[in-house]
């Protein structure tokens, strides 16, 4: 039975799931997840995205090390929130333009899979049809998303934690914190992509960085702990 998709409305903040087409690769290499966050900046515009002055943007950055985007943009959506897995991609966002939503990711996901088509010389639809949407409607939705987001590369380094649990809680904290596709250490203050999303009401809501920290951390050694009493718990 196929899920409704919800009424995306102005003012709104949604979760947003975008998979490859058969849950196949859709980032292969550093280069395209650069592509892809830099895809999260420029089609967040109404306006139409020049090529040439992309180029020019993505030439700068790659010498100086770091983004560095065009600055006026009239946006779809506020996005607070990403983290990019190789055969899918998270969003969390508000929409602040009527089909905001609808418009910005058609732009995205037709002009990244222009780019990975051209790249590995491929035909056909890179992603597996619509993106799926999830309301979110209370502060405590939004915090378990945010949570929920932000770790979902722990199965890059642990592939089996959601059947075993999670087996090295520091390497884990330490491989989040560090994950550079994902929105989260702008969360903790680190220099990642900043101004990609924007952060302000999220930390007033998760109680600032230190907030967003101990939230994710929690989750995290919950999920150790709970491996742990398993292990001693009666069968």
């Amino acid at each position: 039975m196929s899920v409704k998709r919800p009424q995306l409305v102005n003012g709104e903040i949604y979760h947003l799931v975008l998979r490859g087409v058969a849950d196949s690769i859709i980032f292969k290499d550093k280069n395209d997840y650069y592509r892809g966050v830099f895809s999260l900046y420029e089609f967040n515009d109404t306006n139409p995205v020049l090529i040439r002055d992309r180029r020019r943007a993505r030439l700068r950055a790659k010498k100086k090390g770091r983004e560095q985007f065009s600055a006026d943009r009239d946006m779809f959506v506020e996005i607070l929130a990403f983290c990019f897995m190789p055969n899918h991609i998270h969003l969390l966002v508000r929409q602040i333009k009527n089909s905001g939503i609808t418009q910005f990711m058609k732009k995205l996901g037709t002009g990244y899979a222009t780019y990975f088509n051209k790249k590995y010389d491929r035909k056909g639809h890179l992603f597996q049809g619509r993106f799926r949407a999830v309301h979110i409607r209370t502060n405590e939705q939004l915090k378990t998303v945010f949570v929920y987001i932000h770790t979902n590369g722990i199965s890059l380094i642990e592939p089996k934690w959601k059947e075993k649990g999670i087996s090295n809680l520091k390497k884990v904290i330490k491989f989040l914190e560090n994950y550079k596709w994902s929105s989260y250490p702008d969360y903790l203050g680190k220099n990642n992509f900043p101004s990609v999303t924007k952060r302000d009401f999220l930390l007033k809501v998760m109680g600032g960085g230190r907030g967003c920290r101990n939230f994710v951390e929690g989750w995290v050694k919950y999920k150790k702990e709970l491996k742990d009493f398993n292990k001693i718990a009666p069968e």
